[in-house]
């Protein structure tokens, strides 16, 4: 089996976020990255499908621009015949949900989200999906497919030296960016969110007080119906 997992960098959550000068994104000249961490589970998995089914994972990144972006990706692993595409849920930093499914449009191959287990069998994929409400559905894919993993599929596995150490020797394959692909949305503004507090005093005798303080909860601060 060829599994190809789509990962994206995030900056860590250390770092202190700054927004840059044009107020457009974060000044991140000067931060630290890590992986996207809804991407790891998406690796983890599909390192527990090569121990068991065989084969090569290969992991696929858009960069040197720290956004994933969908056509991008489609671009670069379209002739790569994978048989099972890989994707994290959703990013850390953004946290759109979208490139897995978009991906999957691009590429013509059916797919499935919030995936919490994966079976390979002689027709296909057996896949469970998490629903709302605790409800779970199993569906059944042909291959190739594309999945998008929910978080918390599996224990992480930390890397060992000898792992880190072959992966310096792994060969790094770039792939230019389609000269068709724009950008389709733009980020106008960006700001940290003002802390801010008002103070009210509510008049009257305490019940006066308590049928106010319900009001304004139910009504204004909406916490309750």
């Amino acid at each position: 089996m060829k599994i190809a997992v789509c990962i994206k960098q995030v900056v860590t959550r250390e770092w202190q976020l700054r927004v840059n000068d044009q107020k457009t994104w974060i000044r991140d000249a000067d931060a630290s990255f890590e992986l996207n961490e809804p991407d790891a589970y998406a690796l983890e998995e599909a390192l527990r499908l090569k121990e068991k089914q065989g084969g090569e994972v290969v992991v696929c990144c858009a960069g040197p621009a720290r956004a994933t972006i969908a056509a991008a990706l489609a671009a670069a692993i379209k002739d790569e015949q994978f048989d099972l595409v890989l994707t994290g849920l959703q990013s850390d930093d953004q946290g759109f949900g979208q490139v897995g499914v978009v991906l999957a449009e691009k590429l013509g191959m059916p797919h499935a989200t919030i995936i919490m287990d994966v079976q390979v069998q002689d027709a296909g994929l057996r896949v469970k999906r998490e629903l709302e409400g605790g409800w779970f559905q199993w569906v059944g894919l042909p291959m190739p497919a594309l999945l998008t993993i929910q978080s918390g599929i599996n224990q992480l596995r930390y890397a060992t030296l000898k792992g880190i150490m072959a992966a310096k020797k792994k060969d790094i394959r770039k792939a230019a960016v389609p000269p068709a692909v724009e950008p389709l949305q733009q980020i106008l503004s960006l700001y940290v969110p003002e802390k801010a507090k008002q103070t009210q005093l509510l008049t009257g005798s305490a019940a006066d007080a308590a049928r106010q303080l319900v009001a304004k909860l139910r009504d204004e601060a909406r916490v309750l119906q």
